[in-house]
């Protein structure tokens, strides 16, 4: 049964502590996976998707007959479905986009700054217990919008070497480049450092378990990552006027992802956090995915009970949730104060649900508290902004003497020689 706390009496260790990834538990195989791609390609990743699931691959990558019998396999409502998702996923990540600025204020000087797409990416979608058709609209489209040019979708294949028809689908609506039947370190592997036939891509995105997230880590630096993403987690900040069976099940959207998910509801009654507890215990018997939730729940799920909502907010700030729902009758007056959040659910007709499918924000997002220095997977994640300046002749001899004086003050001689060089060349053809 879920543990439940009183706010002004629990320590931060009760109420900041997640499951951790036990990564050292996994580094020795991860370095061995990394190892072996590094030195042996295509030969290695075939040799660990038969080991790790099963499939015996005559091809690494789907080929076009296969995207086209998987299209046709996908029931015609869930093709809508999905095509609704990406308009949605589309129309709000093109507003993220940045155009840039230039300025020329002064005489003879022009500076500015440009954003440039990142050449490419790969995208790991999660294949257990299927490969997810939400993951890979949220981590490709806005791929796409940021100009991408090519994207990589790794994912593991079933063993008969086939790949769900709705993720294949989610794939050719998004506008995936190339999709590798490989997943775990190995294929994290396999784009950090290039195979035969997988090209070494410039950074890569996406969830994944203890293993992807070693991987993840420690190619970080060859390529670039998006972030290690922990179990996940939802916080429902919500007062007595709330449904407690709305509650429960919003809880335990997430306990059935992953026996290390974490599902905690701040309440300013105590009458509703114990008739959550109850209800929660109530539809676990019912959930198809009980055993996984039931495991989230007694060991990380968490009820606090606060005296005031204000405290609700201040405890939902310390936690720093990946999901934060505000099921209260104001949530648009919490929403300035909350400072830490993956993504803020407002009301209680916006379930958690509502954002990893369908909506539009994305549900890529901070957790482990990460929320309180880092944010969702957005446009930004997929470009590189660089700045430009340009100085006259005329222009650079005016600020000159400053430079010089900079430069000799930290000690840099060659620094203030650099520009002292062009003082004498003005001077020269001057004469």
């Amino acid at each position: 049964m879920i543990r439940l706390f009183e706010f002004d009496k629990v320590s931060d260790a009760d109420i900041l502590t997640r499951a951790i990834l036990a990564e050292e538990d996994v580094n020795a195989a991860v370095d061995a996976v990394l190892a072996a791609v590094r030195t042996e390609g295509d030969a290695a990743l075939r040799r660990y998707e038969k080991q790790f699931d099963g499939a015996e691959l005559d091809g690494l990558f789907v080929t076009e007959e296969e995207l086209d019998a998987a299209w046709a396999q996908v029931d015609p409502a869930l093709l809508e479905t999905l095509r609704q998702a990406a308009d949605n996923i589309r129309a709000f990540h093109s507003r993220q986009r940045h155009e840039g600025f230039v300025l020329a204020e002064q005489p003879g000087v022009v500076m500015g700054q440009r954003y440039t797409p990142i050449e490419s990416v790969g995208v790991c979608v999660p294949g257990t217990p299927t490969a997810f058709p939400s993951t890979v609209l949220m981590d490709v489209i806005p791929a796409k919008l940021a100009g991408v040019r090519e994207i990589i979708m790794a994912t593991p294949p079933a063993p008969d070497g086939t790949i769900a028809p709705a993720a294949l689908a989610a794939a050719k609506l998004a506008g995936v480049t190339k999709i590798l039947k490989c997943g775990g370190a190995q294929a994290v592997a396999a784009m950090a450092y290039g195979t035969q036939s997988v090209p070494k891509v410039d950074k890569i995105v996406g969830p994944g378990g203890v293993y992807v997230a070693a991987a993840k880590r420690k190619v970080f630096g060859l390529v670039s990552i998006d972030m290690i993403a922990g179990p996940s987690e939802i916080l429902v900040l919500a007062d007595g006027k709330s449904d407690p069976k709305w509650v429960a099940a919003d809880m335990l959207s997430q306990a059935e992802h992953d026996a290390l998910a974490s599902a905690v509801l701040v309440t300013d009654s105590r009458a509703l956090a114990e008739a959550v507890r109850d209800e929660l215990e109530v539809q676990l018997e019912t959930l198809p995915r009980r055993d996984v939730a039931r495991e989230s729940i007694d060991r990380n799920g968490k009820i606090i009970v606060t005296d005031s909502l204000e405290k609700a907010v201040e405890a939902a700030n310390r936690i720093a949730p990946e999901h934060l729902e505000l099921c209260v009758d104001e949530p648009f007056a919490l929403l300035p104060r909350i400072r830490s959040a993956g993504s803020v659910f407002l009301g209680r007709s916006a379930p958690e649900a509502l954002g990893d499918y369908f909506a539009g924000p994305n549900h890529t997002l901070p957790t482990a508290g990460s929320a309180r220095f880092s944010s969702p997977l957005g446009v930004d994640d997929f470009v590189k902004r660089s700045s430009f300046l340009y100085y006259s002749q005329e222009a650079l001899q005016a600020v000159s003497p400053q430079i010089q004086r900079f430069a000799r003050q930290e000690g840099l001689e060659g620094h203030a020689r650099s520009v002292a060089a062009r003082d004498r060349s003005a001077k020269e053809e001057k004469q």
